[in-house]
């Protein structure tokens, strides 16, 4: 833009006042092609920026951690909704671990499932240092502890360690460890440590630096750190950034929400209970009625009672009773309101947090079905950060030790191949959707195999069962719909049907 005439007489008598005019006019300029929202007005004010993902965590991790911990133990909702996401993504026998081995040739191998069932088995009964959890309960306060606090980790102990006894035949246990035995505070650039995670200069962790004693432990003073190799330690997070180490709660965005929730139903039970305790007051009246000689001096609280007289009243004083309005009709709505903007980020249904199950079989069925979506991106991130490394390691710890006997030509890396199956999605209407998988079988568009493990299950053993039912009713003399021999005389006896002429008589009576 050319400058006008004031503007050249004024950078030779005031330059800085006309440099000052020149920034404020492509200021102005700038802002009329940019975005409005970027804008800071009276009533909108601009965000700040944090910098990265990493200070952003150093400045608010521990206190976010603590608030989510806090909910969980005071707040019937958010301790609800958390059991109820850990038991749509985990469920209560755990995500079902369907081995795959295969040979060169792409072939499942049979015989290594059949040795590795019983190894993972036995394992899962006992899989961590305490003996106090098993595989699937494992599972459950790993998830957890990673929605409320953000994160967790676990430490791999493998083969001989001092003083430890692994619980099954495989040399293969783990160490639960809270996100607080990880330093957040722990930060050395010279050793390129952020956060208590020590990192080579691509960004990868190369260990961790662990607290051996719990720093909230009571004869906790000043614990020691020990450094472990990331080849050892299982993270597992939630972040949101790039390059972000530590986790944050997904419970984060929802924390003003749900205070103000909290409060709100709290004066509202308050305003209940008084509404519920009936109470009155007395009115004086006219003040030239009312002699403070004569006015009792006793004291005059009263307790309600059926068929109870007031005649303590004197000359001018009524009594009135007192209405709070309550219950409050407007309650629920709002509550459900709230609610719904809650279940968002906790990647639940409204249904489900709010325990509000009112709507058609076509709504719930679209909600379920939509939110199990978000169901099985948590699952699959617990299963890619936190089960199949265990499982993996699992297989390779039980080849090295000779528990598992491969056939010549397959590898480890093959054995430890697997399926992980979350829990299915539930059935609304039972009848209508094994209908529809049994028209998918017999259209070739799903296996049956799949069909039995997304239930929990395993063809071979599911079959085998049937097998034994079907051979144990025979030689009672009870007869099962899957029976082929009932099968085929009811197919014989409907086509005799069939082809039975019909007579006269037949047509008269019909």
């Amino acid at each position: 833009m050319k400058p006008s005439a004031f503007d050249r007489v004024l950078m030779q008598l005031a330059p800085g006042w006309a440099a000052a005019r020149a920034r404020s006019r492509m200021r102005a300029m700038a802002y009329g092609q940019a975005y409005e929202a970027a804008e800071t007005t009276h009533l909108r004010r601009q965000s700040r920026e944090m910098g990265s993902g990493n200070n952003v965590v150093q400045m608010t991790g521990t206190r976010l951690r603590n608030q989510a911990r806090h909910l969980d133990r005071n707040h019937d909702i958010i301790s609800g909704g958390l059991s109820s996401v850990i038991q749509n993504i985990i469920g209560p026998a755990g995500i079902n671990v369907v081995p795959t081995p295969r040979d060169a040739e792409g072939n499942i191998l049979e015989g290594v499932v059949d040795q590795i069932m019983p190894l993972y088995a036995a394992w899962s009964k006992r899989p961590e240092v305490t003996w106090m959890h098993d595989w699937a309960s494992c599972q459950r306060l790993l998830g957890r502890t990673w929605l409320r606090d953000g994160e967790c980790f676990v430490q791999e102990l493998r083969g001989s360690v001092p003083y430890l006894e692994h619980g099954s035949a495989v040399p293969f246990s783990l160490e639960l460890l809270e996100p607080d035995l990880v330093p957040l505070e722990l930060d050395d650039r010279a050793r390129r440590i952020t956060q208590g995670v020590e990192r080579n200069a691509w960004g990868r962790p190369v260990a961790y630096h662990v607290y051996r004693q719990h720093p909230g432990d009571p004869d906790s003073y000043v614990p020691e750190t020990k450094r472990v190799s990331a080849d050892l330690i299982r993270h597992l997070r939630t972040v949101d950034r790039i390059g972000q180490v530590r986790g944050i709660s997904i419970l984060a965005s929802t924390f003003t929400r749900i205070e103000d929730l909290k409060d709100y139903e709290e004066s509202e039970r308050i305003a209940a209970k008084i509404a519920a305790s009936m109470a009155a007051v007395i009115i004086k009246g006219d003040p030239t009625m009312y002699d403070p000689e004569t006015a009792p001096k006793a004291d005059r609280r009263m307790r309600f009672q059926p068929g109870m007289v007031f005649d303590n009243l004197v000359s001018g004083e009524d009594v009135k009773s007192i209405d709070s309005q309550r219950p409050n009709p407007n309650l629920e709505p709002y509550r459900n309101g709230q609610l719904r903007a809650i279940a968002a980020p906790m990647r639940i249904s409204f249904s489900t947090l709010a325990k509000n199950y009112n709507g058609t079989y076509s709504a719930q069925r679209q909600e379920l079905v939509e939110q199990y979506g978000a169901y099985g991106v948590l699952a699959y991130e617990f299963v890619s950060q936190m089960l199949r490394p265990v499982y993996e390691r699992f297989v390779h710890i039980a080849v090295a030790s000779g528990e598992l006997i491969l056939p010549p030509g397959v590898t480890p890396q093959s054995a430890a191949s697997a399926d992980y199956l979350p829990p299915p999605m539930p059935w609304i209407n039972p009848v209508h959707e094994a209908q529809a998988l049994r028209t998918m079988v017999r259209s070739g568009f799903k296996s049956a195999t799949a069909v039995i493990a997304e239930r929990g299950g395993r063809m071979y053993d599911t079959f085998e069962q049937i097998e034994h039912e079907r051979r144990w009713a025979r030689e009672l003399g009870i007869v099962l719909d899957t029976d082929p021999a009932l099968v085929a005389d009811s197919g014989t006896a409907q086509q005799n049907q069939v082809a039975k002429p019909t007579s006269a008589s037949d047509e008269d009576t019909q």
